[in-house]
């Protein structure tokens, strides 16, 4: 994680605890990570599980990985030193997000592993879900939406994931869902039968 430039500054407390946002909204706040490849998934799982967890009434909120560097992140591209700054601050917008007893749902492909632990280390404990959005590359090359893939392939788009920069896998994700095999609902209903078994909501 960066290190602190700031000086001269104090953390101020509230009035309101933790356990008293869970009594107020029914729910305990996490954040849901989902990572994997480019086109295995994400951001459509994400959508689904919002809406899905919405129509329950909880509150939930996307961190989109395209979203996101459409503002806070924009100054920042692809090479390796930019990934990381980009999780780190989407870990820390995450942890806000935790803490105010939201439900974040992040979608980016956060390639490497030390940045997810990272993010883990930075919440509190049990409020890290990391879903490993699994797919082959075959399969997220077909689908191929935003015609990325191709472009990767032709050296127009240089230290893409999975084709000319790596991806390093989960290996000790808490969801593992595969979807060469499940469909986005079943990939929903997945989530949400561990964050309701987990005891993080109630349907």
């Amino acid at each position: 994680m960066a290190d602190q430039k700031s000086t001269n500054i104090t953390w101020h407390h509230g009035k309101i605890s933790k356990e008293d946002r869970e009594k107020l909204t029914g729910q305990k706040g996490v954040t849901i990570w989902l990572t994997g490849l480019s086109g295995s998934g994400k951001s459509t799982i994400a959508v689904e599980l919002e809406h899905a967890l919405m129509d329950n009434k909880h509150q939930a909120y996307i961190l989109d990985g395209d979203n996101v560097r459409h503002g806070l992140n924009k100054n920042l591209g692809f090479s390796p030193e930019d990934r990381t700054e980009n999780i780190r601050r989407i870990g820390e917008v995450s942890k806000l997000f935790t803490e105010a007893n939201l439900i974040a749902i992040t979608a980016f492909i956060s390639p490497y592993k030390n940045d997810r632990d990272d993010v883990r280390a930075l919440l509190g404990e049990g409020e890290f879900i990391e879903v490993y959005v699994k797919c082959s590359l075959e399969e997220c090359e077909k689908r191929d939406t935003k015609g990325l893939y191709k472009k990767a392939r032709a050296g127009e788009i240089p230290e893409f994931t999975g084709i000319s920069a790596p991806y390093e896998e989960p290996d000790k994700a808490e969801i593992v869902i595969n979807t060469d095999e499940l469909s986005v609902e079943e990939s929903t209903r997945a989530i949400l039968g561990y964050l309701e078994e987990k005891g993080y909501i109630t349907l």
